[in-house]
């Protein structure tokens, strides 16, 4: 796009009714997006006929709003109740939660809107820079690709297994088996339905997320309240929410930034990927920054680093999703399918044309992503202050609200009592596990990929007439069964040098 064209975008983005309609997205984004399953698809899909009444530019400034706030909010539940607000805040939880605990819950959400707005901003750069080149690559995925996307994700489970990698394999493997309940998807034969017309569509995932995160927290908490220590740590929450700061300081923000540059780079790619979102690039991010991080015995434990990471990663992918629903009409998520509606509503095509044709609405588009990443990060950080005090009451209290929240989120997904039931079963096992110490991230993590690790192997199988061949005579797959191989012997080779260099050490 030519100089006159972006001159021509920027001079009507700056209309008072533009700015009105993004910083209105921003704020519903925010709420829908910390509320616990009403997740950013959701709040698109509710605003969207909306817009329809409104300007094209002033709609997808609320809409573009809308999401970006979405995905960083949702870092905002999984920090102060350690339930993510959206599915892509999972890892969120993991160092959020735990930072929250320790105190730090202002340095906590000051991290999660400035690396958000970090991700999202380099990922809008590289819409705007490598548009084609992305669109180009991602493309050429086929069945076999996915295959090995999905299982590089799903190794991931050992880095989110904690201390006992067995416990969290095992776990892992269950929530691929649970996967598996719902239509087979490619013969579209029952499977593990019981006769129940309501499990042929699977298990959903949010519900399960939410009631294992939500619900499950509530209960482990009840089970192990103390109610001499409560009134003590009460006092101690608000010494430490008060004294607590927003902005992290110089030293560990220079730190920090290298990292999720690179970070936010390659969730701008994995976004590029038809169906892989937030979730599987903050899982993917977190868990492989762990591996090299000088301090991996932090993450999960209140790791700053860990969680400007999944900060970093979440706003990431949007730039890319955006970038292949663009150039090529093929949606990056269901955020971008939602969009393509919106835009064919508008009487444009998603693809080439938008290049072409409508250029002018496309960069308008590209600096209302810019724009919407600015909005939230001064909102974020004028309102973090004001989010850690939320949970400044009694304990009761909180559990009642969180309950309300999971049951209405749950509900609203599907407008599902089965859903709601499911949320309660995920619950009630998510509090078994935290009770019997197993680690709930490998459970998810095999729920959430092994629909599309099943779909794509036997589609990869029929395409090569059943040889396993395809999986290394094609480059990409070829790289990728590479990356997940060093995945799983990287750790083994370090214990093994470290078993060495230790008794070495005792001789």
């Amino acid at each position: 796009m030519t100089a006159s064209v972006w001159m021509e975008g920027l001079g009507l983005v700056f209309q008072p009714s533009v700015l009105l309609f993004l910083c209105a997205g921003v704020l519903i984004g925010t709420a829908i997006g910390a509320l616990p399953g009403l997740s950013a698809t959701m709040g698109i899909a509710i605003m969207t006929p909306i817009t329809f009444w409104f300007e094209p530019v002033d709609g997808f400034a609320m809409l573009m709003g809308l999401w970006n706030a979405a995905i960083f909010a949702g870092g905002i539940s999984a920090i102060l109740v350690n339930t993510p607000g959206t599915p892509a805040s999972i890892t969120q939880s993991f160092d959020g939660y735990a930072l929250y605990r320790q105190g730090k819950g202002g340095l906590a959400l000051g991290v999660n809107v400035i690396f958000s707005f970090l991700g999202g901003i380099i990922s809008t750069i590289c819409l705007i820079l490598f548009a084609d080149p992305i669109a180009k690559f991602t493309v050429s995925f086929g069945p076999a690709e996915y295959f090995m996307l999905a299982l590089f994700g799903i190794s991931m489970m050992i880095a989110v297994a904690g201390n006992d990698p067995l416990k969290g394999l095992v776990l892992g493997f269950a929530g691929i088996l649970l996967s598996c309940v719902g239509l087979d998807p490619i013969l579209s034969i029952p499977r593990f339905t019981f006769g129940s017309t309501n499990l042929l569509k699977g298990i959903s995932f949010i519900p399960v997320m939410v009631g294992m995160f939500g619900i499950g927290e509530v209960l482990y908490q009840i089970f192990c309240r103390k109610r001499e220590s409560e009134k003590a740590e009460m006092e101690a929450r608000k010494v430490n929410l008060k004294l607590g700061r927003i902005l992290p300081d110089r030293k560990k923000m220079l730190s920090l930034t290298p990292r999720c540059i690179i970070v936010s780079l390659f969730s701008t790619v994995i976004g590029a990927i038809p169906a892989a979102g937030g979730d599987i690039a903050s899982i993917i991010c977190w868990g492989n920054s762990k591996k090299v991080s000088k301090h991996a015995e932090e993450y999960g434990k209140g790791s700053v680093e860990g969680l400007a990471v999944s900060s970093s990663a979440n706003n990431g992918v949007i730039g890319g999703a955006m970038t292949t629903m663009m150039t090529l009409g093929i949606p990056g998520d269901a955020v971008t399918a939602i969009l393509i509606g919106s835009l064919t509503m508008y009487g444009m095509q998603p693809g080439i044309k938008m290049f072409t044709e409508n250029a002018v609405f496309t960069s308008q588009i590209m600096i209302l992503m810019v724009l919407a990443n600015i909005a939230f990060l001064i909102f974020g950080l004028l309102t973090a202050k004001i989010s850690a005090k939320v949970l400044n009451v009694a304990q009761p209290t909180v559990w009642v609200a969180v309950s309300i929240l999971c049951v209405v989120g749950s509900y609203a997904l599907n407008n599902s009592y089965y859903d709601v039931l499911i949320m309660f079963a995920a619950g009630l096992l998510g509090f078994l596990f935290k009770v019997f110490d197993f680690p709930t991230g490998p459970f998810v993590l095999g729920l959430l990929l092994g629909g599309m690790l099943e779909s794509n192997l036997r589609r990869a199988l029929v395409m090569s007439k059943g040889s396993y061949d395809i999986f290394v005579t094609r480059p990409v797959s070829c790289v990728l069964l590479i990356v997940v191989l060093l995945t799983f012997l990287v750790p083994v080779i370090k214990a093994v040098v470290k078993n060495k260099t230790s008794k070495r050490k005792e001789v």
